[in-house]
């Protein structure tokens, strides 16, 4: 079975990201489950439209778990992952499917728009700001010291 590479870049998170475990071939493994939606321009001018593609993807073991941990509704990424057929029989029938699966996963976010996001608790506001790029000042302000925060390496 050929597997297709896919890229989806600059793209937000829709909702939550969806933490289980499974067993796995060799043992219990994490799996994650996300959506991300990416928009793409075509035209220009006046006639200029964009349309969104949202693509559910599966991310599995220690990526799985810091997606998890890092990243909420709303959060900025870039995926790059596989596309493969994902058929199965039923009562006879083949049903038709396609399954995503990361393989690299780029955090967009700074960590001070993580934190905000985090603080707020609700991950659902839209990301605040003054439109270039730069976090809102109540997350600047509020972040803890450098000497107070856990490094983004430490297991937990």
């Amino acid at each position: 079975m050929a597997n297709v590479s896919v890229i989806q870049r600059h793209a937000h998170l829709a909702g939550a990201v969806k933490l289980e475990i499974v067993n796995g071939r060799e043992g219990k493994i994490a799996k994650a489950v996300l959506t991300a939606i990416s928009n793409t321009r075509r035209g220009s001018g006046e006639a200029r439209e964009e349309e969104s593609t949202a693509i559910q993807w599966t991310l599995w073991g220690k990526q799985a778990e810091n997606a998890a941990e890092y990243l909420g509704k709303g959060s900025h990424v870039n995926i790059v992952g596989r596309l493969r057929n994902n058929n199965y029989e039923k009562d006879g029938e083949t049903v038709y499917g396609m399954a995503f699966t990361a393989e690299e996963i780029d955090y967009l976010d700074s960590r001070a728009e993580s934190e905000a996001r985090r603080i707020r608790g609700d991950d659902s506001a839209p990301q605040a700001g003054n439109g270039s790029g730069e976090p809102p000042a109540a997350a600047a302000t509020s972040r803890k010291p450098r000497s107070a925060r856990q490094p983004a390496h430490a297991d937990a």
